[in-house]
Parts: C-alpha cells; structure tokens; sequence
C-alpha cells in the first residue's frame, strides 16, 4: 500500500510539473543550466545556474524523510499558476525581509525568482516541508558564531536540503564542502566515513567557516560568494575590478557560477518567505521521533542493529548519514549512531547481541591470513626448469608473455566498454536506477534518448 502511494505521490508532481510548464512563461525549462539576462548596456548574456537548481524533483521525493514525513496538503487549492508581478512590487517585498544582509534587486535576480516560481517550484515545495527537518539545525549553528540567520537560505541554493547531495565536482552534503575544506573544518571523511553529510557536524563547520570568511570580506555579499567559489578567486576579482570590494562592481570578474551565486541566494530568501503570493503549497512534514545518540567501541553494521533491534536499515541510514557504507568504524576510535529515543536502551540491553549477529558474513575483514607456500614438486620442477633455458628462449618467453598481456588488456579494455542494460521493475524511478548503477539521472536520460522523467515497468533502459 505504502508503495502505490508513493507511485501516486509521484505521478502527482510529475502532472503538474508538466501543466506549470504550459501555463507559466516564465519556465526555464528542466534541463537548462543557465538563464537569459539583458546587462546595462541592452547585451543578452548567459549565467550559469547553481547545481543545486538542476536537480531533478524525483530525486528529492525518493530520500528516506520525504517518504516517510511529508505528504502533500490535500487542503490547499492554490491552482498551479505562477502570478506575474511588476518590478516595484518585488522590490518592495525585498525590503521587507527581516535581512542584516542586504537584498538589491536586478535582473539576474529576477530571473533567478522566476526559476523558484516557475520550473521549480514543486521542488520548492518539497523544501518548504523539508526544512522543518534542518532549519532549527542550521539556525542554532548560525547563532552560535552570530551570524545572520538568513544564512540558513544557503542550503537551498547549495544542495536543495538534500543531505546526500554530491555535486559534479564532489563537494558533498546540505552545505556541500569539497573534502580539503571540510576536513579544515574538523570533519572526518575517509572510506567509512563522511561527515560532510552529517547535518549537525556539517552546519557547525559551515557556521565557523562562514565566520571566517567575514573576518576576511567584511561584507556578506562576498562571503557567499567566497562560499561559492573560494575566498583566492574573490581576492582575484577584486584585484581586476581595481581594488573594489563590491560583489556588485566584481561581478564581471567572478567565475560563470559564481555570477550567479549571490543573486540565487537573494531569489531563496524570497521564495522561502513569498512562496504563498506564487500559489505554491508547502508539503506538510510529520516531524521525526526524537533521537538520541550511542557511542560503540567496536566495529558494527547498520544490518545488525536492525536485526535486533527491529528498526528499517534506510531509518539507520536516514539518522546516521556520515557512515558511507553501513559500518560504524567503532574499532578505530568511540563512534556514535543516532537512534530514535525508544530505541536508546532497546540497544544498551541488547548490545552483546547486537554485535555478534551475522558478524561473520556482515564484517568480513580479516585478522590474519595465511599465505600458501605449498606449491606442488612437478610445479618446483617446471619452474627450475624455466629458469635454466638459455638467454634466447628467455627473451622469447618475455615476448610472447608480453603479447599476451597486450592481447589480455585489449580484451578487459572491450569488455569495460561494453553497455549494460537494466529492466525497469514497477516503482523505479530513474534516480533510484541512477543511485543502484553508480550514474546519474542525466546520463541516462542521454542514453536512453529519455526526455521527461517517466519511465514504464518492464522497459529495458541502458545503464552504461
């Protein structure tokens, strides 16, 4: 039942996706990267989008909280139409924000409004119920290192609150730090580890590079875009502009994203606050039980704590975000795994058993390992054998051995070549097939020849 549902639910989004896509003229269509602004001296000139507003809404709709938490709000009957609205008026809207950081209109802005409104908007949607999961996080970071609360807008543009978001250049996470910044910041990632995905550890390390940044700038419109692109190419821009510190007056000199960057974050703010002057209808969110953390000492799997202790793997998953591939590396130094509250001392009671269960088959590395040295007498023989020959027939042996392993790495490099294809089962969405074959939904959409989102259940699709 739970699974038509959430067919439905889909179905849902993907029809009025489609009716705003007629209705709105201000549609930037799914797959652009960039938009059409008008510059100062009447020049049509492209800005490249930040990632995050290229993401595909299935994507969205398909992580563990969004499943299980938010539901669309069957009492809202805003027809899914996106008003029109003079410049003076969203000008005036814009001062009215509760903002320490200034938010100047233009047309990139503009534009970047009528992507929120228009093409994105049931993402926004989707947004507007899952920051019920994160804000209070990020606004408690903000307000440690007192910061502007508006700040907490920069995940939107970053990674749609998307906790497992990794971009094309790896930066990963709500708040998408690359590895060299995060692990600055004091987040651990290695094989089995990756905080940059853990919300709480990764809001702080934000807050505190946030911070830093200021220290630098004094001024929030370079912070977010020092955030965006790297305080050294704002040094850059600076520099080339004469020595102006205006993101406004940089702006030329600022890489193509980055041109972008700050006027998003503007955009955010205002579809976060007008989002009902848009007709858009929040998702409603059903917040999470409690939780709790446990700190283990030794090795364990996600599997064997569901195995006692009756909790789905995906909720582990959903909780403990940071551990890449279902082990807590307790062995190495005291980890922790967050649980619901009622599961707290279920785990205390039951931890001997917990981690004894299916130890074998779950954590398979090895102690010790002998090596075999009990070669047979006719093999010592053939060997001894060989290596008596005489130089020439060694030479030979080189260069047969060679063209065998010329002809070997032809035949792998032909098979790593070689296309695969899946059959699509009934419920599959194209980004849960994406996540299985370690691509992504564009390039299946490339290879499949597939425009929209949909795909039938019993369909063949390529997946390399």
């Amino acid at each position: 039942m739970k699974k038509y549902y959430i067919a439905l639910f889909s179905l849902f989004f993907l029809g009025t996706s489609t009716m705003s896509a007629q209705v709105n003229n201000d549609d930037d269509g799914g797959d652009e990267t960039e938009v059409t602004v008008t510059n100062q001296q009447g020049q049509e000139e492209q800005i490249e989008l930040p990632e995050a507003m290229t993401y595909e809404l299935d994507s969205l709709l398909y992580l563990y909280n969004s499943k299980t938490y938010l539901r669309l709000d069957s009492t809202c009957d805003f027809p899914d139409v996106n008003p029109q609205y003079s410049k003076e008026e969203i000008i005036a809207r814009l001062k009215m924000l509760p903002t320490a950081i200034e938010m100047p209109y233009n047309d990139v802005v503009q534009k970047m409004i009528d992507r929120y409104s228009g093409h994105l908007r049931h993402s926004v949607a989707y947004m507007l119920g899952a920051q019920n999961f994160y804000m209070p996080i990020f606004e408690e970071a903000l307000e440690s290192y007192g910061l502007p609360l508006e700040l907490k807008y920069l995940p939107v543009i970053e990674s749609a609150l998307n906790p497992r978001a990794v971009s094309r250049v790896g930066a990963t996470g709500l708040w998408q730090f690359m590895i060299t910044t995060g692990k600055h910041y004091g987040l651990t990632v290695n094989s089995l580890v990756d905080e940059r995905r853990d919300p709480l550890k990764s809001s702080y390390a934000a807050a505190q590079y946030l911070s830093d940044l200021y220290k630098i700038f004094n001024d929030w419109n370079l912070v977010i875009a020092a955030y965006n692109c790297g305080p050294d190419k704002v040094n850059r821009a600076i520099h080339r502009a004469g020595g102006v510190s205006d993101y406004w007056q940089i702006y030329p000199y600022l890489p193509a994203e980055t041109q972008g960057y700050v006027p998003a974050f503007i955009a955010a703010n205002y579809i976060m606050n007008y989002y009902c002057d848009h007709n858009i209808c929040p998702m409603l969110s059903q917040l999470p039980a409690k939780t709790d953390t446990v700190m283990v000492d030794r090795d364990v799997h996600f599997e064997q704590v569901a195995g006692v202790l009756g909790i789905p793997v995906d909720q582990l998953k959903e909780l403990n975000p940071q551990y890449r591939r279902n082990v807590v590396n307790g062995n190495h130094s005291p980890m922790p795994i967050r649980l619901p509250v009622a599961y707290i001392s279920k785990f205390i009671d039951n931890e001997d058993s917990i981690f004894a269960y299916n130890a074998d088959e779950l954590l398979k590395k090895r102690d010790e390992v002998d090596v075999n040295d009990n070669v047979p007498t006719a093999q010592r023989v053939r060997s001894h054998y060989s290596q008596g020959k005489k130089s020439g027939s060694r030479h030979k042996s080189r260069s047969s051995s060679s063209k065998r392993s010329k002809e070997s790495r032809k035949s792998r490099k032909g098979k790593k070549a070689a296309s695969k294809s899946v059959t699509v089962k009934s419920g599959d969405t194209l980004s849960e097939i994406a996540e299985r074959h370690h691509t992504t939904v564009k390039k299946l959409k490339k290879l499949n020849g597939i425009n929209g989102s949909s795909i039938r259940a019993g369909k063949k699709i390529k997946v390399k």
